[in-house]
This record gives structure tokens, sequence and C-alpha cells, in this order.
């Protein structure tokens, strides 16, 4: 049986909610009769992405509310 699992990928300091946030992915990996391959990536979210869906515009990708806006794909350094 496959196994699914929120993972932490990076984190970030978000200026929305001027906090740090776990950057996360939905991770499934394979069941045991297939050990070869890697895990897949369902779905990303954002630790703070209930907080930035109650603002009045919407934010970003990570919170779900605009898909054309990634706040943390340039000149973003890891933390």
């Amino acid at each position: 049986m496959a196994i699914r699992n929120w993972q932490t990928i990076k984190v970030r300091f978000c200026e929305k909610v001027n906090e740090e946030v776990n950057l996360e992915a939905l991770l499934v990996f394979p069941a045991d009769i297939l050990p070869d391959q890697p895990p897949r990536i369902m779905a990303h979210r954002c630790s703070k992405g209930l907080p930035c869906n109650m603002f009045e515009k919407p934010t970003c990708i990570w919170a779900g509310t605009n898909p054309d806006f990634d706040p943390f794909a340039t000149g973003s350094s890891e933390r």
C-alpha cells in the first residue's frame, strides 16, 4: 500500500504574514512491491496558507489563491 506524507521542502520568510513559513509537498511513496520507484509529488502547500486565504486579495501559489505568483521563486535566500 502506498504511503502519503507531507514533508517540508523549504523554509522561507514570507512578507505577507511577516513570519517564517514551511513550504511543503505531499509525497506518495510506492508500495513495498515497487521499491525502486522514487516518491511522487502530488501537491504543494504553505504552513500559513490558511491565514493568507483570509486576506482581501489573492496572495500566492503556495496558499492556493494566485497560481500566477510565486514569491519564493526568485531572489529569496533559504534559512
